[in-house]
């Protein structure tokens, strides 16, 4: 991310912990006391944040910066959906951070309240969901298999065997006219990078709106997100940072994935409406 930044022209910051303050830590860690045994916060801890999320010092950690980008990672722990839920129960993929939940949930919390120019990649792009109210699919291939449906993992590639090499998984994205995201990339985007087994299942009764898809089985799966309120708070489910790594290193696969032209295009355009925005405020 931080190399994608740079070759789009802003300087890339990286923020110093936030850390709610009615959450237990040791050290910098979340205590153990506020996780559950997979790994994500405990239920408890999980509405001691949602109740007291403001007590933080996220202010001073974003009072030099003109937007923050949160990056892709682990799943965010389930007990801070809308309606919490139990862990998926699959042991293979069983990633939980909770200290990171902590940081990114309050921290994006903050820069809502405050309209903080936001933009989420992949775990970025669930966390704005969930903290906005949508529901979430916590394993796609099981979501696909109970409704008796084929599902060919379009969003991440699969290890053909223990000693292959997985990586990101290149699909379409189209996108939704009279959204932000239409303004900035136009009505498709091209091979974009995926590697997520999670996604939003609906953002109906949010204030955001889906501006990007992919049609699977006939269902249109998201991709991308905006909140309808905000000035610019856009989330994807995807990765143009890794396609333009992937130009710039040279890497083999490069031509699979979007474009340089397509994937910068899509960031530069995000880092423009930060510039306008600081503009039109007046800040130096």
């Amino acid at each position: 991310v931080v190399t994608a930044i740079k070759e789009c022209g802003a300087t890339p910051v990286l923020l110093p912990q936030v850390e709610c303050n009615d959450i237990a830590y040791q050290g910098k860690q979340v205590a153990t006391e506020c996780i559950d045994i997979p790994g994500h916060l405990t239920l408890a801890a999980a509405n001691s944040l949602r109740e007291s999320v403001a007590n933080s010092n996220a202010s001073d950690a974003v009072k030099a910066v003109d937007a923050v980008i949160f990056t892709g990672g682990e799943d965010v722990s389930p007990t801070l959906f809308a309606n919490p839920q139990p862990w998926h129960g699959i042991e293979a993929e069983r990633d939980y951070n909770a200290t990171r939940d902590v940081n990114d949930y309050t921290l994006m919390d903050y820069c809502l309240k405050h309209d903080i120019s936001l933009l989420g990649f992949c775990r970025g792009m669930q966390m704005l969901g969930i903290i906005s109210g949508a529901t979430v699919i916590q394993y796609i291939p099981t979501f696909f298999a109970q409704k008796c449906e084929p599902y060919d993992y379009i969003h991440r590639n699969e290890k053909d065997s223990p000693d292959t090499y997985r990586d990101y998984s290149p699909h379409n994205v189209t996108v939704v006219k009279g959204s932000i995201l239409y303004d900035m990339a136009g009505e498709q985007l091209h091979n974009v990078p995926s590697w997520h087994h999670q996604s939003l299942l609906s953002v109906e009764g949010t204030p955001l709106m889906m501006s990007g898809y992919t049609e699977v089985n006939g269902m249109k799966m998201i991709e991308a997100i905006e909140r309808k309120d905000k000035t610019l708070a856009i989330g994807l489910q995807f990765h143009p940072e890794t396609a333009i790594v992937k130009h710039l290193t040279g890497a083999a696969n490069k031509d699979s994935f979007m474009s340089m032209e397509e994937a910068k295009g899509l960031i530069v355009s995000f880092i423009t409406r930060v510039k306008t925005r600081k503009t039109s405020s007046g800040q130096p």
